[in-house]
């Protein structure tokens, strides 16, 4: 393909083979320069990153932040397209990003790019579905990842940033029963620096209105009342786990 963009892309993995090839597949309209650093997987994912033309490399578990930074390491370009194993760019985001670079270096140092929800065991999402916009395409030498073990963001100093408006569609859980499971796993790995942060007596005042005030936020904030029954069990999943987070900074701050 002679279209690939002076880019290179990097996605983190660990048994991701379900969903990594729908996301490759998408990354290689763009460039040939992807680079997956993965941190054990026992499925088949470093089997078929390779076999889709990636580069893998190994890297133990140091957190989100700074497995990120060791991914944009090891990129070949300076621009930096940085996607999760459970998002994938759609035709009209390659568009974007293609066009962006055609006469050269994009204008601005970095670009938010615009992820939208869909739900589990669905192709396409849903009427009004939420959407967040985060900066994932940048310029490695004016903005790093930060070294937070889970504050998984992009520190761009307030830089002027733009945008690609074309989604990525973001396949976060395979199924409803996968929610709980991996936010409470994500609300542990905060603890250290998230919870001690905390008092205990905040937390319990919090933990009363944590749940109702969260599912209101994601029914109607987020718009999780547009995808009917399925909608209002996810948005149920999603509140329940910000309460589980709270216990488990509680817990934390008790045996401290």
């Amino acid at each position: 393909m002679t279209d690939r963009v002076a880019l290179s892309a990097f996605i983190i993995t660990c048994n991701e083979a379900d969903r990594l090839p729908a996301t490759l597949e998408a990354i290689r309209q763009l460039t040939d320069d992807i680079v997956v650093v993965d941190s054990g997987s026992t499925d088949d994912t470093v089997a078929l990153a390779n076999r889709l033309g990636a580069r893998v490399l190994h890297n133990d578990w140091p957190g989100f932040g700074p497995q990120k930074r060791f991914a944009e390491q090891q990129c070949r370009h300076d621009w930096l397209l940085n996607l999760d194993a459970d998002e994938v760019l759609s035709q009209a985001a390659i568009a974007e990003i293609r066009a962006l670079f055609a006469d050269g270096p994009p204008p601005r140092p970095g670009y938010y790019l615009k992820v939208v929800t869909i739900y589990p065991g669905q192709t396409k999402p849903r009427p009004l579905a939420d959407f967040y916009r985060i900066n994932r395409l940048y310029d490695r030498r004016k903005m790093r990842y930060s070294d937070s073990f889970t504050d998984d963001r992009v520190i761009d100093a307030g830089a002027q940033l733009g945008q690609i408006d074309g989604p990525v569609w973001h396949y976060s859980f395979r199924q409803l029963a996968d929610i709980a499971p991996k936010m409470e796993s994500y609300a542990r790995q905060q603890v250290p620096e998230k919870a001690y942060r905390r008092s205990a007596s905040g937390l319990r005042a919090r933990l009363l209105i944590e749940y109702p005030l969260n599912l209101m936020r994601y029914l109607f904030g987020r718009r999780h009342i547009t995808g009917g029954v399925l909608g209002i069990r996810y948005a149920h999943e999603l509140a329940k786990s910000k309460k589980k987070r709270l216990k488990i900074f509680l817990q934390a701050l008790r045996d401290r």
